[in-house]
């Protein structure tokens, strides 16, 4: 959505990432056709402010910030990665008439936390402010947060009847990957957290732990066979991740929904931030997102990459998946089906996170 500009020599802050996409807003963004209002969504909107005396926390290299922009005519939401005043922003565009009511907002897990938490960048119509007004005066109701708790667990279940072993091997493990990572979503949107997707099982681990539940975390771990990942192994498909990555990236041509994380610009995302994780003992919670990397690159480098390419990295891809209980495209659907029969314990845990919950405000009439 803007061309690249060279990082700061400075040490970015959460402040430093905030100002820099107000000023994407200002300076880029309203002046597209169709520009109805902006507002920062994701990890930086949730964020702790610094203690009056203390120094702004430095922003990692690693986590992008999420501006959600509300256009006329947009169409399909579309996101993209680039780098503006020293911050790697990714921008989400947002047709209005998915914001045309407060109610449907409440009930959307994705858009109802990022109103709730976020902040308005820019509303020159005043189309946001009242928007996030009304979302952030029922967000905590119980019958919205089951709403959107819900919502997360069709999405799931949607998805993982879908996988099926006539895809491609890549596609196939994309469509379970994500299917089953949404299941992490429904204790996230229980729990009134940040619906993350890189972190989101990282998230959802400190929900159960938080709420007593963390016998449950191994099933949740499971629906991706990433219960008995090493550390040694997380890193050993990182490093094949990362020679796969940049072959991918310096091949890509055909655009794809994801093509803005496979990119010189998003490496730090995709790698540095991985291997962050396996740094701090989220190792198995880092395989998430070094599985669906890998299998876009898969997918990247059979569209444009070179036979030789090609043959040098669908090994490492295979031996990944075998890790994870993966040794053929039949055992993709049976895994899915594997996750589809845990969703109802998933579930049952998630109403009881909802109603431990003390934020969230039961006894209002359902209506």
């Amino acid at each position: 959505m803007a061309a690249s500009e060279s990082p700061s020599p400075e040490p970015l802050t959460a402040a430093g990432a905030h100002a820099a996409a107000a000023a994407w807003v200002e300076e880029v963004a309203r002046r597209q056709p169709g520009f109805r209002g902006a507002y920062l969504a994701g990890s930086l909107a949730s964020a702790p402010s610094p203690a009056p005396g203390e120094r702004d926390a430095p922003w990692p290299p690693y986590s992008d910030v999420d501006i959600m922009v509300a256009s006329e005519g947009a169409g399909e939401t579309t996101r993209g990665k680039f780098r503006y005043r020293g911050a790697l922003l990714e921008a989400s565009r947002i047709p209005t008439q998915r914001l045309a009511q407060a109610e449907s907002v409440l009930a959307d897990y994705h858009l109802a936390h990022g109103l709730w938490e976020g902040s308005i960048l820019s509303d020159p119509d005043g189309l946001l402010t009242p928007l996030q007004e009304a979302v952030r005066a029922r967000f905590c109701e119980a019958r919205w947060v089951r709403r959107r708790a819900e919502q997360a667990l069709q999405k799931a279940d949607r998805g993982l009847a879908g996988v099926n072993a006539e895809a491609s091997l890549a596609q196939g493990v994309l469509a379970w990957a994500f299917s089953a990572g949404v299941s992490a979503h429904v204790l996230l949107a229980s729990a009134l957290r940040n619906p993350t997707v890189r972190r989101r099982y990282a998230a959802a681990r400190q929900v159960l732990a938080d709420y007593g539940h963390a016998a449950l975390y191994p099933g949740l771990l499971a629906g991706l066979g990433c219960e008995g990942i090493a550390p040694a192994q997380a890193s050993g498909h990182l490093a094949a991740l990362a020679r796969a990555f940049d072959e991918a990236a310096a091949a890509a041509r055909t655009p794809l929904p994801y093509s803005s994380d496979v990119t010189p610009l998003a490496r730090p995302v995709a790698i540095e931030g991985s291997a962050a994780m396996i740094a701090a003992g989220d190792h198995r919670e880092a395989t998430f997102w070094i599985l669906v990397t890998s299998a876009r690159c898969q997918q990247i480098l059979a569209l444009d990459g070179t036979p030789a390419a090609r043959a040098a990295h669908t090994p490492a891809f295979r031996a990944l998946l075998t890790d994870l209980g993966i040794r053929s495209p039949e055992d993709l659907p049976r895994r899915a089906a594997q996750v589809r029969r845990w969703l109802p314990r998933l579930w049952a845990v998630a109403e009881e996170v909802l109603r431990a919950n003390p934020h969230v405000q039961h006894g209002l009439a359902e209506g």
